[in-house]
């Protein structure tokens, strides 16, 4: 059986323990300014990287202009560094306690892997062999975290929102180069679901969420429609300014619709309609028939043989 061993800890140990708590004691104040100068200079930075190249100029000019005011002022450059430092210390606090509470908030492996899989994507759609850019935002050998500005995903570990930016000689005002992106975004997110693409063309900057589900309660009915219009089904409140009563289940509510305007000035005198078995194309027809029928007759053809 061994002994217990007692581990003693000697007077030179001691006291090289009290002399590095009374330094980080003394220390203590210098140490919550230092952090709270490197969190003021991380939002300047973060501000400069992306703020457009248009507002940049008069941005270094103003503070070119308020830092040469400060100087000509009496004791403005001391006043100055004081008014810096408070906020450091302000910064420094709160940073500290934000970092003790907050648990670590990057993205875990499997979603760091899908994010720069969706940059390795994105990069031939904005890549250029021309970039001017010594540290371009994308390259085949880029990482996401330089163009991904926030990001967002589900329980199901998938894709929910997504902040980028893409550099200032993309055009974004070509339906097709924006096409094509959107179809990039589209596939690598997730398929068969429905994303919302909103374009900031002055911050160069896209901002990609997910839809939420459309109402499943509506059925086929008469709906209040003008002549000539056929109701199709119905989209988010974002895509149109037009609503419908309608009758979900023992309740009326406002919907917006997605109209087919038929007739004989109609752009689009003809509609296809495809889908998978569930996918809901025969509840459209029925209701698309149901709807016909308050102006005329339906004539149904099986092709099926």
């Amino acid at each position: 059986m061994p002994w217990p061993v007692r581990v003693r800890e000697s007077g030179g140990g001691r006291l090289a323990t009290s002399v590095v708590e009374g330094a980080l004691d003394a220390l203590h104040p210098l140490i919550v300014v230092g952090r709270g100068l490197r969190r003021l200079a991380g939002l300047v930075r973060r501000w400069w990287e992306g703020a457009p190249q248009d507002r940049r100029g008069p941005a270094a000019f103003l503070a070119v202009a308020v830092a040469l005011l400060v100087w000509m002022v009496p004791y403005g450059p001391w006043l100055a560094a004081a008014a810096v430092m408070a906020v450091a210390a302000v910064l420094g606090r709160t940073g500290a306690a934000v970092e003790e509470d907050e648990e670590p908030s990057g993205p875990s492996e499997e979603e760091a892997a899908r994010l720069q899989a969706l940059y390795d994507a994105l990069a031939p759609c904005f890549c250029a062999e021309d970039d001017p850019h010594p540290e371009p935002l994308y390259a085949p050998d880029g990482s996401w975290e330089r163009a991904f500005v926030s990001h967002g995903f589900g329980e199901d570990g998938r894709l929910e929102s997504l902040e980028l930016r893409y550099p200032p000689y993309f055009a974004d005002g070509d339906p097709s180069a924006r096409r094509r992106v959107q179809q990039v975004l589209g596939a690598k997110a997730g398929r068969y679901r429905e994303y919302h693409f909103a374009w900031d063309q002055e911050a160069n900057r896209l901002r990609l969420s997910v839809l939420g589900a459309l109402p499943t309660g509506v059925r086929a009915q008469r709906f209040v429609a003008a002549p000539g219009e056929v109701v199709l089904g119905f989209t988010d409140p974002e895509s149109v300014q037009r609503t419908l009563p309608v009758g979900a289940g023992e309740e009326f509510r406002d919907v917006p619709p997605v109209v087919w305007r038929t007739g004989p000035r109609s752009t689009e005198p003809h509609l296809l309609a495809l889908g998978q078995p569930g996918s809901g194309t025969t509840t459209l027809l029925r209701s698309v028939a149901l709807q016909a029928l308050e102006r005329g007759e339906v004539l149904v053809l099986d092709g099926s043989g």
